[in-house]
Formats: C-alpha cells, structure tokens, sequence
C-alpha cells in the first residue's frame, strides 16, 4: 500500500467521524466527551495486546483501526471547540520522531540501541528546556494516571539512566530476599498497611529484576496469565466429562489435572 492509498483511507476515517459528530449525525457519538471516551480508549489499547499476544494478524488488523479511531475521535471533538486539528497531531509526532531522530534524519551517528536512547533523553531534556521546563524533576515527566507496573518500569529506568542503580542482576535478587524477610516479618507484627507497603516494595524489586534480565513484566504476567487460563479450562473440560464442576473436585484431583495440562 502506497502512502497516498493509506492518506487518503485516513482521510476517509476523518471524514466519517466528523459525519457522525455532525448534528444530522449519530445521537451516541455526539454526546461523547473527552472523559467519557476514556474507557474507551483504554479497552481498545488492551484488544491490541490481546490480538498481538494470540499472534491473530487479522484480528489485529482490526483493533489498529479501532485503537485509529479513538485518536480521531479526539481530535474531531478537540477542531469542533477549536482547541486543534487532527492535522496538528499528525505534524506534532511527524516533527517529533525527525527531531529526535537526528541519527537518521541529521548528521549524529548511533551504532546501537543503547545510544539511541541516550540521543533521545537528550533531545527530550533540550525540549523541555526550550518550553522553560528545566527545573523539573526526574520523575515529573512519569504520568501518574499510568498502570501501577507501568509506572514502575519507567521510574525505575529513569533512577537507573542517572545512575542510581543496582551493579548486576544478583544484587537485585539479594534485595529481593531482603524485601520477602521484611514481608515475612510483617505478617507476624504489622498492620495491613505495612504488608501493602511490603507488598509494593517486592513488586517495585521484581521490575527491576526484569529490568535488568531484559523482560517486560507487563508481557511476563500476561502470558502466565493466559497459561493459567489454558490450564483452567483443561481442568473444568476434564471434570466436565464426568459431569463435575471444581467445586466437585478435591485439590489433589484438580492439582492432578493441572499436571496433565502442564505436560500438554
């Protein structure tokens, strides 16, 4: 597909969603605001994982332009308050990706993917002071409205570019072992409190863990959880060839069929 072909597709998408918002449109997509297409936009990010995680291309195909739609719809709502244009947002990350590409698009060079990150943080930090945001904080620019884990992983890595950090992948795992005594200790003596903060201390320590060992617990946890899916539907297929449900069975019966669906 060339660029003109796939143009003229999103202007077709463009020109739809304005057709709806339009006061002859559709009754739902006018009423829609920004905060109310929020859940929105969040269950079409998760599909897109979904459908990547199933390696399902086709079903992907359609959840990409799902997840095209919630930018446009944005953006529809944002040119109808005269706040900006769909055109303003494309320029925007167009302009951004040439500027902080200047291994590509300039004269600097980056023999790998480790000083291309250094070349990006730098051209962030220069933005940031050319729009008088110099003295904020390390951590400031980390969105709080994030997923929890999301959130970790990039104060963690932000911690680590300045330096404080641990040395290797062992010194990690000895905190960890530090942060399971300290939760141990607390179920004896602490409030429910604490075991949350003790809590939050391991998880904090486990994605630094996958930071170091290169894995994303974001797609870690996720795929332990589809195998924990899979495995429970072997378990209540077997048991419902007997006309049983878990609740019928013992531990050691069902513990006996999570083995069987291990070894498949």
């Amino acid at each position: 597909m060339n660029p003109e072909t796939a143009g003229e597709k999103f202007q077709q998408l463009v020109s739809i969603m304005a057709r709806l918002r339009a006061p002859d449109g559709c009754p739902w997509d006018r009423e829609q605001t920004f905060d109310s297409i929020k859940p929105y936009t969040l269950e079409e990010t998760y599909e897109v994982l979904q459908a990547i995680d199933q390696r399902d291309w086709p079903e992907l195909a359609q959840e990409l332009g799902d997840f095209m739609l919630q930018a446009v719809f944005y953006a529809q709502m944002a040119s109808e308050q005269n706040l900006f244009r769909i055109e303003d947002a494309l320029d925007a990350i167009n302009q951004k990706l040439i500027r902080r590409h200047p291994h590509v698009f300039g004269e600097d060079t980056a023999e790998s993917a480790k000083e291309v990150l250094k070349i990006w943080g730098e051209v962030k930090a220069s933005e940031k002071r050319d729009k008088g945001k110099a003295a904020e904080g390390l951590l400031s620019g980390v969105p709080r409205a994030l997923p929890s884990l999301v959130e970790a992983q990039q104060i963690a890595s932000r911690a680590a570019g300045v330096g404080f950090d641990w040395e290797n992948p062992e010194q990690v795992i000895e905190k960890l072992h530090e942060e399971l005594a300290e939760f141990a200790e607390a179920r004896r003596t602490a409030s429910q409190d604490s075991l949350e903060d003790e809590m939050g201390d391991m998880l904090f320590v486990l994605v630094n863990l996958a930071r170091f060992v290169k894995v994303d617990p974001e797609q870690a946890l996720r795929r332990t959880n589809a195998k924990f899916r899979s495995r429970w539907s072997h378990i209540e297929t077997r048991l419902a060839e007997e006309n049983r449900k878990p609740q019928d069975a013992t531990i050691e019966e069902m513990e006996t069929l999570w083995q069987e669906a291990k070894r498949k």
